[in-house]
């Protein structure tokens, strides 16, 4: 089943009652870009500290994940990659993603969507070729074609001229 906004909503506003610190990336952050595409689960690199990691397990306890003993201790010491199926959605939580190098400068290059914190495009196509694993070879043609029309798009936009007075 994919992932879909509203799930995005409620992880949203979980994280933010916790207090954690995470970015979506992968193709669930090129969605929240626009990107036209699916994906069956959501995928956030999370900021690597122990506290950051108890607010995480407390916030997927509130969704109703089913965390075991060993799930929740892997997220609290900040494992590279956690995989999660046992919840209202499929989650992937990564503490080292490829491609990027710590998490505090991805986080200056994010984006906010209604509150989401995003990793922006470039580091997710960082990320992507860094993996380098097939779908992410299949998907990067039109991810970086994407980004590319974003760009042009965003050069040719027209600024809005003075505000007509068109009072009485």
């Amino acid at each position: 089943m994919a992932v879909d906004y509203r799930q995005l909503e409620e992880l949203r506003d979980a994280c933010a009652r916790h207090g954690v610190a995470y970015l979506v990336i992968g193709k669930s952050g090129a969605l929240l870009h626009g990107f036209p595409d699916t994906t069956q689960d959501a995928d956030l690199f999370i900021r690597k500290s122990p506290g950051n990691g108890r607010a995480l397990v407390r916030a997927l306890r509130e969704l109703q994940f089913r965390l075991n003993d060993q799930e929740a201790q892997d997220i609290e010491q900040g494992k590279d990659f956690v995989q999660l199926k046992n919840g209202p959605f499929d989650i992937d939580l990564v503490y080292a993603p490829d491609g990027i190098e710590r998490f505090e400068d991805a986080w200056t290059r994010g984006i906010d969507v209604d509150g989401i914190a995003v990793c922006s495009l470039d580091d997710i196509i960082a990320s992507k070729q860094a993996a380098n694993r097939v779908k992410d070879r299949e998907t990067l043609p039109r991810l970086i074609a994407f980004r590319d029309y974003l760009r042009q798009r965003r050069s040719q936009r027209k600024r809005l001229g003075a505000l007509p007075d068109n009072r009485p």
